[in-house]
C-alpha cells in the first residue's frame, strides 16, 4: 500500500470517529453520565484534521458550538456553569443511585465517576 492510500484511510477514519463522537456527544446532552463536551471536543479535533467543512459546521452550530468554544479559545468555564454542571450531575446521580441501581458495587462505581467528573469540572480554568 502506498503512503497516499494510508493517508486516505486515516482521513476517513478520522471522519468516522468524529461522527461517532458527535453522535454520542449529542446523546450525552440528554443522558447525564455521557460526557458531552469531551466528546464534542474529540469530534472537533477529528474534523479539524480531516474535514474543514464538518469542523466549521460543528464550531459554528447554534447549540453545539457554544458548548465547546470556551475550550477551543482557551477561555475556561464560567463559575456559574461549573456550579450548574456539578449540581445537575449529582442530582441525576443520586436519583439513579437511590431509585434505579440495586447493586452496591454499581452505586459505588457511579459515585466514583461522579467524584472524578466533579473534580475535573472544578479544576477547569475559570472563564468569567
Amino acid at each position: 500500500m502506498t503512503n497516499k492510500h494510508h493517508q486516505r484511510i486515516f482521513h476517513w477514519l478520522l471522519i468516522v470517529v468524529g461522527c461517532c463522537s458527535l453522535a454520542v456527544g449529542i446523546v450525552g446532552i440528554f443522558l447525564p453520565l455521557l460526557p458531552t463536551v469531551p466528546l464534542l471536543l474529540l469530534a472537533a479535533a477529528c474534523f479539524a484534521r480531516s474535514s474543514d467543512k464538518f469542523h466549521k459546521w460543528l464550531i459554528n452550530h447554534a447549540q453545539l458550538g457554544p458548548m465547546i468554544s470556551p475550550f477551543l479559545e482557551n477561555r475556561g468555564l464560567p463559575a456559574h456553569a461549573k456550579v450548574k454542571a456539578v449540581l445537575l450531575l449529582w442530582t441525576s446521580l443520586l436519583i439513579s443511585i437511590f431509585f434505579f441501581i440495586p447493586l452496591l458495587w454499581v452505586d459505588l462505581l457511579v459515585c466514583g465517576i461522579g467524584v472524578a467528573v466533579s473534580i475535573y469540572l472544578i479544576r477547569l480554568p475559570r472563564g468569567d
